[in-house]
């Protein structure tokens, strides 16, 4: 019926079976943005908001959100993760956050990586939502992936 791994050939959703799968070093690296005004950037990157260092704080959520994916996302496997970076840098118009997750094992860490800019994006969000309320997150995306049957991939 589908060519999509989650659905079965009656069209129900299920998790993959990877027991046949290759144990391979896998990486993934993601990207997000959060856009926010000249001011609330100056606030962010100042470290005096009244939440403290939102950087650090957003950096440590999305480590830990990435170790917590398959328990968000129904059907991915829980991964013993060898590796989990976030970074929050200052960019033109607001945050960039970077994820970079790393595992050992038979299946790639794509939706632990997304996850991790993901839940960074929103934590920044929550940290700076008393200075501004219309802040955008955007552009939150896989930018590479290697190992595996399907080897690397790059945006």
């Amino acid at each position: 019926m589908s060519k999509l791994t989650h659905i079965d050939e009656t069209g129900r959703a299920r998790m993959v079976d990877v027991s046949d799968k290759a144990v391979t070093t896998r990486e993934a690296v993601a990207e997000g943005f959060l856009r926010m005004t000249p001011e609330t950037l100056a606030l962010a990157l100042s470290g005096e908001g009244k939440k403290g260092d939102v950087r650090a704080v957003a950096e440590i959520a999305g480590v830990m959100a990435a170790k917590q994916t398959s328990s968000l996302i129904p059907m991915c496997h829980p991964l013993p993760i060898s590796k989990a970076e976030v970074r929050v840098e200052p960019g033109e118009g607001g945050l960039a956050v970077t994820a970079r997750v790393k595992t050992t094992g038979q299946t790639g860490v794509e939706m632990e990586a997304l996850t991790a800019v993901s839940i960074a994006c929103l934590t920044l969000y929550d940290m700076l939502k008393a200075a501004e309320k219309g802040m955008v997150i955007e552009a939150v995306r896989l930018v590479s992936k290697t190992g595996g049957k399907s080897g690397g991939w790059r945006a």
